[in-house]
């Protein structure tokens, strides 16, 4: 006996995905993300969109770019004396 598989509408992805639906077809150009044409529709397993969230995931320790160090001045910060 096979699992049956839950297909979401590309609207109902994007929204799952917390994105606008242009990039959701983006992402599916891209072969980022599995999508299916059964003749003009187009379908996403959710199981697809599960594995993409967790493919997304941001390793601990690799944003440090994004913020300043707390100790650091801004650059061209001027001294106080």
């Amino acid at each position: 006996m096979t699992a049956s598989v839950e297909w979401l509408s590309t609207a109902d992805a994007a929204k799952a995905l917390g994105i606008t639906p242009r990039t959701l077809y983006r992402f599916i150009d891209q072969g980022e993300l599995a999508a299916y044409r059964f003749g003009r529709v187009i379908r996403i397993k959710q199981s697809d969109v599960d594995a993409f969230i967790e493919g997304a995931r941001i390793e601990p320790g690799s944003l440090e770019h994004l913020y300043p160090d707390s100790g650091a001045k801004p650059e061209g910060a001027e001294l106080d004396v």
